[in-house]
């Protein structure tokens, strides 16, 4: 295989630190199957490019997986779920038309000071669309009204699907109070459940940023370091 690796830039999590990323540089004709094994070695995928942290100095991105079948919801988990229960999730094969709009609402209200504002549609197709992975999506609805989306890749090895991988996140911001995106992250582990699945993907844990915290409830889950998968549980987290 064949990679990149991009310029140093101002880290996105750490401040007064800079980051390099890893990027898969090869014209293949089987990105999915690239795609599987990557994932599975810590890489991660945004629109087209597919890419690990690479910084010489840190190692401080720690890639999550969550074991599906052996995940059991923490007690402030399931006081979300009851808060949420007169909500219902789905699994949607293709974006809707209502999704950006749920999207601009989102960006403006809820990162408004943040490098994905002003929203666009050129920016929300850019991590939507994917010309050799178009990504399922998990819907929220409160009665009829769409209330979150929770953009995911299935990832497979051929023979089955093995996992999700969480991308992207939005929702109504009058739903933030309700822990809304606690209770995505615990649908799209309901409907991996539901299809076979064995990890869910959450993307790149980093301890020293409050708000990557939260990846690290879901127990129990693996870690990606030192070129490995290390198991978290009650007792070692």
């Amino acid at each position: 295989m064949r990679f990149g690796i991009t310029q140093v830039f101002p880290c996105s999590y750490l401040a007064n630190h800079h980051e390099q990323l890893l990027v898969f540089a090869e014209e293949d004709t089987d990105l999915a199957l690239r795609y599987s094994q990557l994932i599975q070695a810590g890489f991660r995928r945004s629109g087209e490019q597919v890419y690990r942290p690479h910084c010489p100095q840190c190692d401080a991105c720690q890639s999550v997986r969550v074991l599906v079948n052996a995940f059991t919801p923490s007690r402030s988990q399931k006081r979300v779920l009851g808060k949420n229960r007169h909500l219902r999730s789905a699994v949607s094969y293709q974006p809707g038309e209502d999704y950006y709009p749920l999207y601009e609402h989102y960006i403006c209200e809820r990162h408004a000071d943040g490098s994905m504002f002003p929203p666009s549609r050129d920016q929300f197709n850019s991590f939507i669309d994917c010309q050799w992975k178009q990504p399922v999506f998990i819907e929220a609805y409160d009665d009829d009204k769409l209330i979150a989306v929770a953009v995911t890749d299935m990832i497979d090895d051929r023979v089955r699907h093995t996992g999700m991988s969480a991308l992207y996140t939005f929702f109504d911001p009058a739903y933030g109070d309700t822990s809304i995106g606690t209770w995505m992250i615990l649908q799209q582990l309901r409907h991996a459940k539901a299809m076979g699945m064995d990890y869910l993907y959450l993307g790149y844990q980093v301890d020293a940023c409050p708000k990557m915290a939260y990846k690290s409830r879901f127990l129990p889950h693996e870690r990606f370091y030192h070129n490995k998968w290390h198991r978290i549980d009650k007792k070692t987290a």
